[in-house]
């Protein structure tokens, strides 16, 4: 709690953001070379061949395309709770983040299941949750650019961000509850990955390098839009001080 009250201020977290990110990007650019060297030289799959490695895309996208949910999600509850301006900003910048990566596990998924199942596109129930994922994303976004940075506008994409937190669990065990064309859980097993270690350590560290890419990515459009809002308000102080300004001389000269 400490961290968190501590670069909850918008100026700390400027501060923070300018020590972190040349780490962060190094880190991410490291990992991704490895993950991507590894993916192209691990061995193709016995039974997809060749097509297993959109696998080290794929996966990766997935993962962030939920985890970006879940950190809006949290940034929802302190823009209700707390009603803090940096909360509204972090959740307002992973929407696009998470459109994003929502879109790219939705092409690579449909370039995966045509050689596997014959066709781009079925009504899975796991496809469709994260079509219905996707959707949401559009939705928080056309909120935003339709309401500014009011604070009304914050705490109706906040609550509505809440209400499709529903589609997350939905997503996870789609493939426990329903018969779906999805395998269940390779990696995260009681019993163990049931991927061989060659095609898993590069799935590991491409799904790192993903998070780190985020984390990258989502500081820095924190970043620009803290700068965003600052010159906004700027902006909009120097109207009303023309205006006023202007007033004055008018009458001054009546």
């Amino acid at each position: 709690m400490s961290f968190l009250s501590t670069y909850a201020n918008p100026t700390r977290f400027l501060r923070f953001a300018e020590r972190a990110l040349p780490w962060l990007s190094s880190a991410t650019a490291f990992l991704l070379a490895i993950g991507l060297y590894g993916a192209f030289t691990a061995p193709p799959d016995y039974q997809q061949g060749e097509t297993v490695r959109i696998m080290y895309i794929h996966v990766p996208s997935a993962w962030l395309a939920i985890f970006a949910y879940v950190v809006m999600t949290s940034a929802s509850l302190g823009v209700l709770v707390w009603r803090h301006p940096l909360a509204d900003a972090a959740q307002k910048t992973a929407a696009n983040l998470g459109a994003a990566f929502t879109f790219i596990c939705l092409v690579t998924g449909s370039l995966w299941g045509k050689p596997m199942w014959g066709t781009f596109w079925v009504w899975d129930a796991r496809l469709t949750s994260m079509l219905v994922l996707f959707l949401l994303y559009l939705g928080l976004i056309a909120v935003r650019q339709t309401m500014d940075d009011t604070p009304r506008g914050a705490r109706i994409a906040a609550i509505m961000t809440l209400v499709g937190a529903i589609d997350i669990p939905i997503i996870k065990y789609s493939v426990d509850w329903w018969n779906t064309l999805h395998q269940p859980a390779s990696v995260f097993r009681i019993d163990g990955p049931a991927i061989s270690g060659s095609m898993l350590w590069p799935l590991i560290v491409m799904a790192l390098a993903a998070t780190l890419l985020f984390l990258t990515l989502h500081i820095m459009a924190i970043r620009n839009e803290i700068l965003r809002r600052r010159l906004a308000r700027l902006s909009m102080q120097a109207v009303r001080a023309g205006e006023i300004s202007g007033n004055e001389s008018m009458e001054a000269a009546e």
